[in-house]
């Protein structure tokens, strides 16, 4: 069984699914790939421990302050090479970006492979089902392109502008993947 709440956020209302113990997944509404990793149906059951530490998690990011993925039970639904990626976006530091390609060099030493391509760890990135806390929207193309994120472009911008970062330094594209 999964379990689901809600929490009002700044960007937003966020949905949050629980296996009971672990959190399964975080959503904004009208995201990219919304609750695609639940395939079962959800029940409402906000009272559980898991929702509480993670309503607080929210309310001290939003608070400025700046909690780690790794203070919450997570427990994201994945294959092998989107949970390697998921582990390295936690790595990411509070108010620091960094970009696809270097997560493909990560990700080719840990498989053990010559290379992996940028766009397949996109892809990866994209479908992270936790996001805000496994943090995707620190992620941006080499040339500081703000492109890959599955909340929009201006909700990326938002969060990366919360965190502190100087922003003149990335630009939007004109066309592309989840503008």
């Amino acid at each position: 069984m999964i379990y689901s709440t809600t929490y009002a956020s700044p960007l937003g209302e966020i949905l949050m699914a629980s296996d009971g113990d672990s959190l399964v997944g975080l959503w904004l509404q009208r995201q990219k790939h919304f609750a695609s990793t639940v395939a079962e149906s959800m029940e409402e059951k906000s009272g559980l421990a898991v929702f509480g530490a993670t309503k607080d998690w929210l309310d001290r990011y939003f608070d400025g302050k700046k909690p780690a993925p790794r203070e919450l039970p997570l427990a994201p639904k994945g294959g092998e090479f989107q949970r390697i990626v998921w582990d390295l976006l936690c790595e990411i530091p509070y108010g620091e970006v960094t970009t696809y390609g270097a997560i493909a060099k990560k990700v080719a030493v840990l498989m053990n492979k010559e290379r992996m391509a940028s766009q397949a760890v996109g892809g990866a990135v994209g479908r992270n089902p936790i996001s805000i806390i496994i943090p995707c929207h620190r992620v941006v193309g080499a040339n500081g392109n703000l492109t890959g994120y599955g909340g929009g472009i201006p909700l990326k911008i938002k969060l990366l502008e919360h965190e502190g970062l100087d922003m003149s330094r990335f630009f939007v594209p004109k066309k592309g993947t989840a503008i």
